[in-house]
């Protein structure tokens, strides 16, 4: 199958994925479809177990459907290999995940930078991007401090400035509330969707938390 949609950002037709071969196989998503248009913002909401984040690894191309197709920017995505899958991720995809994933000797600073530096960058252009996403993040007086000394929200806004410093045409979050307090995840939430809005970035957002309910479902 070759056709393009080119009026969705991600479409999925028919994917199955499973687990393991043989007897021992267990399939996980069964004969799933959609289509997420270019600039929406929706949210992928189950109980734990249900296949939300193996979802978001298939649309994230961190994985690859047992069967089905996946198109990404009017791409063929579901068989590319393993260096075009790498430039759509470096290039079009920005991830954030609940436990942050941030390196810990690097202050917030270098950890924004460090995507545009995989890049080829210069390190003082990347620095200086990196400095100018935090501060849309709410973390202008904040960029030398390492991870550890900073509070699960604002580790948080790190890895969302980190995710948006390469101007990502798809934003997926996995869980980005789970390891913070009622109040510091509505925060969260309201800062993902202020971005969605105000960048047009499409956003995927995945949770077990029916609360999020103020991403389109």
């Amino acid at each position: 199958m070759s056709e393009k949609h080119d009026t969705d950002l991600i479409r999925l037709c028919d994917i199955t994925h499973a687990y393991g071969t043989g007897p021992s196989k267990q399939p996980v998503l069964l004969d799933v479809s959609l289509s997420i248009p270019a600039g929406q913002s929706c949210a992928i909401i189950g109980a734990s177990g249900s296949g939300k984040s193996t979802l978001l690894n298939l649309i994230g191309l961190l994985d690859e459907p047992t069967t089905g197709h996946i198109w990404l920017a009017g791409e063929e995505m579901s068989r590319a290999g393993p260096d075009a899958r790498a430039m759509a991720r470096n290039r079009i995809i920005g991830f954030i995940f609940q436990d942050f994933n941030l390196l810990p000797r690097l202050d917030a600073l270098d950890n924004v930078a460090q995507p545009l530096l995989y890049r080829g960058v210069p390190r003082h252009v990347a620095r200086k991007t990196a400095q100018t996403q935090l501060a849309h993040v709410g973390l202008a007086e904040r960029i030398h401090h390492r991870p550890a000394d900073l509070s699960g929200g604002q580790r948080q806004r790190v890895a969302i400035a980190r995710a948006l410093v390469g101007e990502p045409t798809l934003l997926l979050a996995d869980e980005p509330t789970g390891n913070l307090d009622s109040q510091t995840a509505s925060d969260i939430i309201d800062l993902l969707l202020s971005l969605n809005q105000q960048r047009n970035t499409t956003l995927v957002l995945v949770t077990h938390d029916s609360r999020s309910g103020r991403v389109r479902r």
